[in-house]
């Protein structure tokens, strides 16, 4: 009986283990953006969000992924993970709650609103006042979206 427990256990782990969502490398010139469909091609603006049961939907830039959470706030409020990625380490994904977000005309993303995700926010002043623009939170730049303000 005690043997018969173990296993039970040891079945219920594995379980609780393999359901744990997690995010998912994106397939740059595979994936389909699931706001636009575009192709997620290029490796410094993908963004991806993994649901509660662990399903990842990539995104071509960080403004699809906002505008995403704009029309659907359930799907971000319930989100495992919200990822952008880090424009100083293409390929990287980092949360897009603590990303710093530099809206600067010189940085055009692929959907038209300047959206650059960096990781640091040293990083980011730096390359703010090599070519202006503004930076923003998550929270400011998902309401950036929601308005469509770009920079002049």
């Amino acid at each position: 009986m005690r043997t018969l427990l173990n296993i039970f256990v040891l079945v219920l782990l594995i379980v609780a283990i393999s359901c744990t969502p997690e995010p998912e490398p994106i397939a740059y010139g595979g994936a389909n953006c699931a706001h636009c469909n575009m192709t997620v091609a290029d490796n410094r603006y993908g963004a991806e969000l993994v649901n509660d049961k662990g399903k990842p939907f990539f995104f071509d830039s960080a403004e699809c992924l906002m505008a995403y959470v704009n029309e659907q706030p359930e799907q971000g409020e319930k989100a495992a993970f919200l990822l952008v990625t880090d424009y100083t380490r293409p390929n990287e994904l980092i949360d897009a709650r603590d990303a710093h977000f530099l809206q600067a005309k010189a940085l055009p993303s692929p959907m038209g609103m300047y959206m650059t995700a960096v990781a640091d926010q040293a990083a980011a002043l730096k390359i703010q006042a090599e070519v202006g623009g503004r930076l923003l939170t998550w929270n400011e730049a998902v309401t950036a979206v929601q308005q469509n303000e770009k920079p002049d």
